[in-house]
């Protein structure tokens, strides 16, 4: 009876923490009921959190949209601006929900006052290479778009994208891309919308070292961005340590509503007008996968089909038009996240852990087309390092009782660090999110060298997760938001990466450093 009674207070303590650990802001959650037609919860919902907000007034001016109370919306859409809203998330909607609000003669003025308003989001810097870059940037209309690169002084134009153009099929995106740069040299860039030059903020960037040569360099990753105003600035704390590029490695927003458009937009496009989120990712070469909460619903298991659920294609190309990865998993044939990349002599691998997520027949979290890519780019790897990142984390036992984390696909786990033993493969180590805290911890390998994982994530989440003790804890923190730094120096006799867990308010509360010779594979015969 004892037992019984220890299981059911168990369970009980687990719905409760995952009631809790669901619970987001109020403005998201109402945006769901709004697209699901429920408008009453949706005021509900709302008033749980700030009516004075702009983000507040925002949403009840969505809800009276789609009650087609259209006076409504209209009070409610000033009363947002009033209290601070861009008007740039006016003009990006989503524009099918702000179509009645866009025939009024009160937004009619509003537009004539902005009459210089040509970009909304961005630019965003990414596909960052040794000779080039990518921008990412959305258009308040159809636009053409060009990116111009001037040396560090700005003096001189030194390269210029081709003119694209961003669509409504886009969405109102559009990556242009700029080659012929030098490796490992400092630029500034402006962005033109239909010719002309648009302000923005903390337009440089610097290019990569020349792929294979060793370099120093800086490297942040995190995950668990909830929308929380009070927290954004962690954009700023992270671009004053000046990474040269950043992981987004799941939970990016929080959205847990694949099927509905309206609320994934919303999601992205608040944290898009974010003026802190602009400044960050206009000089860091910018990548990201997906988690549960970005992807689908909290742990989902999708199954292993590309088109079942029906949401997911829908989900994926979305993704795509708010990011400027590499690439996106094998494209339209086998859509996906995962992708890699070298910085100099670091290979950096980030995996779709959601897309193709099964536990039919053996549990499988990559698919068998990601396994195999994965499997091939580690053996042809060049890297000095290898840094395997994952939106979930390997460390065994890291969240008890769960089959969500790597845990649940043991198998498979153990068939890819068995693999890096057979192939005798040097210099990986492991990163991870979606645990809410900032951990490092080492699963030891009696084949093989010890395996570090870093984990990271609480960029700007409200909710905490407390620190597991499994045996590998080297240390772990979760007082406040927090986010990661590698620094890496390949030029040394014995390469090092240094592992930092800074706060929000760029506190250095941990670090510790990793030499390569911890990371090889003994000798045949020693």
């Amino acid at each position: 009876m004892l037992d019984h009674s220890v299981r059911i207070a168990t369970m009980l303590v687990l719905l409760i923490t995952c009631s809790v650990a669901a619970q987001h802001d109020p403005e998201r959650n109402a945006v769901r009921h709004v697209a699901a037609g429920m408008f009453a919860k949706a005021v509900k919902e709302l008033g749980k959190g700030d009516s004075q907000a702009s983000e507040n007034q925002y949403v009840l001016m969505l809800n009276a949209l789609a009650e087609r109370r259209v006076t409504d919306a209209v009070r409610h859409a000033q009363k947002s601006l009033d209290a601070g809203l861009p008007f740039g998330r006016l003009v990006a909607g989503p524009r099918a929900a702000l179509e009645p609000l866009y025939a009024t003669g009160d937004y009619t003025g509003w537009l004539e006052k902005q009459s210089g308003l040509k970009l909304l989001h961005g630019p965003m810097l990414g596909r960052v290479k040794s000779d080039g870059a990518s921008f990412w940037v959305r258009t308040a209309g159809e636009s053409s778009v060009r990116v111009r690169v001037f040396d560090e002084s700005a003096q001189e134009m030194v390269a210029q994208s081709p003119v694209m153009k961003s669509t409504a099929a886009s969405d109102y995106t559009v990556t242009v891309a700029v080659n012929g740069l030098k490796p490992a040299s400092g630029y500034r860039y402006e962005t033109l919308i239909d010719g002309q030059p648009v302000a923005t903020e903390n337009t440089v960037f610097r290019t990569y070292p020349q792929q294979g040569d060793q370099s120093q360099f800086v490297v942040g990753f995190g995950g668990g961005a909830g929308f929380v105003p009070k927290w954004e600035y962690m954009w700023d704390t992270i671009r004053n340590t000046k990474p040269l590029a950043f992981l987004m490695l799941g939970d990016n927003v929080y959205i847990d509503d694949p099927k509905q458009d309206l609320t994934i937009k919303y999601c992205y496009y608040r944290r898009q007008s974010r003026p802190e989120w602009r400044r960050f990712v206009a000089a860091t070469s910018m990548y990201s996968i997906y988690d549960d909460h970005d992807f689908g619903t909290n742990d989902c298991v999708p199954g292993p089909e590309i088109d079942q659920p029906p949401w997911k294609r829908s989900v994926w190309q979305l993704f795509r038009q708010n990011w400027v990865n590499p690439s996106y998993g094998g494209g339209e044939r086998q859509p996906g996240c995962w992708h890699d990349f070298y910085i100099g002599d670091v290979h950096f691998i980030l995996l779709d852990g959601r897309y193709y997520r099964s536990r039919k027949g053996t549990p499988s979290m990559l698919g068998p087309v990601q396994k195999r890519w994965l499997l091939k780019t580690l053996k042809q790897s060049q890297g000095t390092f290898k840094v395997l990142a994952s939106p979930v984390p390997w460390t065994e036992n890291i969240k008890p009782g769960s089959r969500d984390p790597w845990d649940g696909f043991a198998e498979e786990r153990e068939e890819i660090f068995s693999f890096l033993e057979t192939q005798r493969i040097n210099g990986v180590f492991l990163v991870a999110a979606d645990r809410h805290r900032t951990d490092l911890r080492i699963t030891k390998r009696p084949a093989g060298y010890d395996l570090y994982e870093f984990e990271s994530s609480r960029l700007t989440n409200r909710h905490t997760h407390k620190i597991v003790k499994t045996p590998g804890l080297v240390w772990g923190y979760n007082k406040t938001c927090s986010f990661a730094l590698m620094r890496f120096d390949t030029s040394r006799d014995d390469p090092s990466v240094t592992f930092e867990a800074r706060t929000i308010d760029g506190e250095k509360v941990h670090e510790y450093t990793l030499s390569l010779s911890q990371l090889k594979h003994r000798k045949q015969g020693d």
